[in-house]
């Protein structure tokens, strides 16, 4: 029996590809899963648990097969499904967890993040992100008709890939002593975490102990993920078939 840890599928109705490897991982990868932990941006936009649509249904419909077999379904809001409730978890049967949770995982303390905020350098995403991570502005656009939200979703997406598109590459990508700061904090040796679309094992000493960093990877054109067990922790790769 084993855990998992995924992020930044960003499924959408438009790939439809992403879908059909997370069902495939579900059904095979990960058919040994005990709990399943969702580190934010498995939507690639989500507007509201009242969206009922197709889509949006289905996926639902999954999660709650995780529920219903017994694995234990814990998810962290991303900067893309960070307007993901307590309606639909509750209708899918998972757990939201707030972001910088620690878990016990097989004997050791480990930090989950989505790991946006690690990303310290780049201020206009953090501006950008202390504003929809507001009550009040939730509030206001989940009172709105939700064609309007989806519009506003799309063009939120857009800005964000042309002002991405301009960045350094560093300023999107962790700032080391944000790390530091953020594990000793917390007083673990071990984060997982996604975001950066940069997989990988990040090892370092600090204070004289060792310290692991565990990136994420995206699903664009094959699916990583962390199974985690008894033995250890390794990050692993799944094979996307594209259209």
């Amino acid at each position: 029996m084993a855990t998992y840890f995924i992020s930044d599928l960003h499924l959408s109705p438009e790939r439809p590809e992403i879908t059909a490897a997370l069902e495939s991982f579900l059904a095979n990868q990960a058919k040994d899963a005990t709990a399943l932990y969702i580190l934010g941006d498995f939507f690639d936009a989500w507007v509201g648990d009242d969206d009922h649509c197709d889509f949006a249904t289905h996926i639902k419909e999954l999660l709650i097969a995780q529920s219903k077999r017994g694995v234990k379904v814990f998810f962290i809001r991303g900067n893309r499904d960070f307007m993901i409730g307590e309606a639909l978890a509750n209708a899918c049967g998972f757990t939201l967890l707030e972001d910088e949770t620690v878990v016990e995982l097989y004997g050791k303390r480990v930090l989950l993040m989505h790991g946006d905020t690690l990303c310290t350098a780049d201020v206009e995403y953090q501006q950008f992100r202390k504003m929809v991570r507001n009550p009040v502005w939730q509030q206001q656009v989940l009172a709105l008709p939700i064609n309007q939200r989806r519009a506003m979703a799309a063009d939120l997406r857009s800005k964000s890939q042309s002002m991405n598109a301009m960045k350094a590459e560093d300023i999107m990508d962790v700032t080391p002593d944000e790390v530091v700061n953020i594990m000793d904090e917390y007083r673990v040796k071990v984060l997982i975490h996604g975001h950066t679309h940069r997989p990988a094992h990040h090892q370092f000493d600090e204070k004289g102990k060792s310290h692991s960093r565990w990136v994420l990877g995206d699903w664009h054109s094959n699916a990583r993920y962390l199974r985690a067990d008894e033995d250890g922790i390794e990050l692993k790769e799944l094979e996307i078939t594209q259209p």
